[in-house]
């Protein structure tokens, strides 16, 4: 035990160390550190120097920055706001994971992948990050204005079809799984976590928190605590940590103390959001890449070209304005942080060998860079380039 632990903690002291060190250079050199983290995991992983090997539990540990991230943003949006989201965004987001399913698909049988692996490849790159599609948004303007309800939108809805998706890749597994039955109680636990969320809000959170506003280790400690709580309730009848993280966020949107617990968080946030930049980075061999370079940047130009001007084309025809519907499709212009997951899942299962999820996982980590600089020299941000679009 000891051993694990001080290994753990070698691997923490490498990876902030490194990290401190890759985000100096990235500032004087002006890019965006985010990038500095993943480039520092392949640098550290398993596959070049090997000085972090144990990326599974970093993995594990960095998905809390996650489930941190969709809380603040729950935080922001009240349910008075969130009621006509969803019915003005849910036939865009329809409309556009269908095109790219179509184009993922098509690509990896043009390159000669079986149909399963194509079918993979398609839903892996349906999704735009969350992470990054929020990350990228100044948190203190775009989360009040109608572009960024409409990333979020988009974001979450995508997020419900993943959970669907992976969904069916785990029935794979068990083919004596009842997929609709799954995803039937899949739907039906939404309402449920929602409701036990604003119950606990009301009944119990608002209380205690009216009680002891005057102490501010126990505001950190159970906003802390009511985030992990409706988290691990959401994971545990069917949905995912993240959505669960929304929900927990959004039913506490409406106290007045919520702007105190999101300014409190965003450092522990940003904390697990470092390792999980670092063990994406962590997961890909780099020799395996060059090997199918052609496929892989293949793939990552078409999703880079294409998917802005879906978004945008699909916007537009909803009735969003040109600038607007553009600066949405450049946002969300990536594969996400669930193509990793889908890859995974599926060679786990056997319907994906490890030569197309290293396609998908390489496409995914260049659309990753690749959008951070489109957004970053074009609209404002917490880490633009320029200070004229530098937001927080």
């Amino acid at each position: 035990m000891a051993t694990m632990e001080a290994h753990f903690l070698d691997s923490l002291f490498l990876i902030f160390a490194g990290a401190a060190a890759a985000a100096s250079i990235a500032l004087f050199t002006r890019q965006p550190l985010l990038m500095s983290y993943i480039a520092l995991g392949c640098l550290f992983g398993p596959h070049a120097l090997g000085w972090v090997g144990d990326a599974k539990l970093l993995a594990e540990i960095s998905e809390i920055g996650i489930i941190f991230l969709l809380f603040l943003l729950g935080l922001d949006l009240p349910l008075s706001k969130l009621r006509g989201m969803f019915g003005r965004t849910s036939i865009v987001a329809i409309v556009t994971c269908a095109a790219f399913f179509g184009i993922g698909y098509a690509l990896m049988l043009a390159f000669g992948f079986s149909h399963s692996e194509a079918i993979i490849t398609g839903i892996a790159v349906t999704f735009s990050s969350t992470i990054m599609g929020i990350k990228l948004l100044p948190t203190t303007v775009l989360h009040h204005r109608h572009v960024g309800e409409i990333v979020i939108s988009l974001l979450l809805l995508q997020d419900f079809l993943a959970i669907l998706a992976l969904l069916y890749l785990a029935s794979s597994a068990d083919p004596s799984a009842d997929l609709f039955s799954a995803m039937s109680l899949t739907v039906a636990a939404l309402p449920i976590v929602a409701a036990a969320a604003f119950l606990g809000v009301r009944y119990a959170l608002l209380p205690l928190i009216a009680r002891f506003d005057a102490f501010e280790e126990f505001i950190f400690l159970i906003a802390v605590g009511w985030c992990l709580g409706i988290a691990s309730l959401a994971e545990a009848i069917g949905l995912s940590f993240t959505i669960g993280g929304f929900i927990a966020g959004v039913a506490l949107a409406t106290s007045p103390i919520a702007q105190y617990i999101a300014t409190s968080l965003r450092p522990l946030r940003d904390f697990f959001l470092v390792l999980f930049f670092f063990t994406v980075g962590a997961g890909l061999d780099p020799t395996l890449l060059l090997e199918l370079a052609i496929p892989t940047l293949a793939l990552t130009a078409a999703l880079i070209a294409t998917k802005p001007a879906i978004f945008a084309a699909t916007l537009k025809l909803s009735g969003e304005s040109t600038a607007a519907s553009w600066e949405v499709g450049f946002r969300l212009g990536q594969a996400s942080e669930f193509s990793l997951l889908v890859t995974f899942l599926a060679v786990s299962v056997g319907l994906m060998g490890e030569h197309a999820a290293h396609i998908v996982q390489g496409a995914t980590v260049l659309t990753l860079v690749l959008s951070t600089y489109l957004v970053i020299f074009r609209y404002p941000s917490p880490i633009a380039v320029s200070a004229r679009l530098r937001r927080d």
